[in-house]
């Protein structure tokens, strides 16, 4: 863990109650269900940060339950009572970000301008690794708006935590002369609102059994600038769990929802709940999400 342990989470506290399936151990709590129902038995606003990267009405297979709606009108008004739910669980100075898909998000954004505050609109953009449309410009990137109850609330924003290495003036030792003393160029800079962090792929140490997987680094970057040690992280469409294994080993207290029991146990493992679950032992068994092999995986075959 990056900090010191912190004192334990009274995770039942934050619910007026626990008609669910959950387990928790003191910073951390996976809980298996429908998000909606789990959100409304939580106490309003209880959570410091929220980051939901719900399904995106694009045909995925989750296992048990395949991301389709039967028009789009249908999932928008599913998005919006979610993003209602969570912003009501969220604290007065507390900061939500959300994913959806490209042709979805500008329906979604101007519903939340209205109703609460846009603070980024943020792009995170990836390499295809070879695989890509010849028939149209391919899609490299994911939205995700970062959002608060409004412009006049409060927020956190850690910027010094996430800092990165300047790439122009202090890299070539340049000297900023608009500067009164004239001053090297800064060596770190906060982020910009384009991110650039690979995809997770199946050679990689943090790849898990879901379609979906968004990188650690990613959430990382999200849980330092916008929480701080010993703050409650909510993710409602937890899936791998990666939110929650970031938000835990950075010091905060997790709570992760997902309908897929597959994935629930996954997040009972992946944070340091338990090892075992219903007499089962809880093990990480890598599988590929796509049958598909890439030109040197089918070469070593051959």
């Amino acid at each position: 863990m990056d900090v010191q342990q912190l004192a334990a989470c009274d995770f039942e506290g934050l619910f007026q109650s626990l008609d669910f399936e959950e387990m928790h151990n003191h910073n951390s709590m996976a809980v298996c269900g429908d998000c909606l129902n789990i959100l409304e038995q939580m106490k309003g606003c209880s959570v410091h940060l929220i980051f939901a990267d719900a399904p995106y009405n694009l045909g995925k297979n989750f296992g048990n339950n395949r991301d389709r709606w039967s028009t789009d009108e249908e999932y928008l008004l599913w998005c919006r009572k979610w993003i209602d739910a969570c912003m009501r669980v969220l604290k007065d100075d507390g900061t939500m970000y959300f994913m959806t898909a490209t042709q979805y998000m500008p329906f979604l954004d101007l519903y939340v301008s209205k109703r609460y505050h846009v603070l980024c609109r943020i792009v995170w953009t990836y390499d295809s690794s070879g695989v890509q449309s010849r028939k149209m410009f391919g899609s490299l990137y994911e939205p995700i708006l970062m959002i608060n109850k409004s412009a006049k609330a409060g927020y956190t924003f850690n910027g010094q935590d996430i800092a990165i290495e300047t790439k122009t003036g202090a890299k070539r030792k340049l000297i900023d002369y608009r500067k009164t003393p004239p001053q090297p160029y800064n060596t770190e800079k906060v982020p910009g609102n384009v991110w650039e962090f690979n995809r997770v792929r199946f050679k990689m140490e943090e790849y898990e059994n879901h379609p979906t997987q968004k990188p650690e680094a990613m959430l990382e970057r999200v849980i330092r600038a916008s929480s701080n040690p010993g703050d409650i992280v909510l993710d409602p469409f937890s899936g791998s769990f990666t939110t929650s294994a970031v938000a835990v080993r950075l010091g905060r207290n997790a709570v992760g929802i997902d309908l897929n029991r597959e994935y629930f146990e996954m997040g009972i493992r992946r944070t340091g709940i338990g090892t075992e679950y219903g007499g089962r032992p809880l093990e990480k068994v890598k599988v590929r999400k796509t049958k598909n092999k890439s030109k040197y995986v089918r070469g070593e075959e051959g």
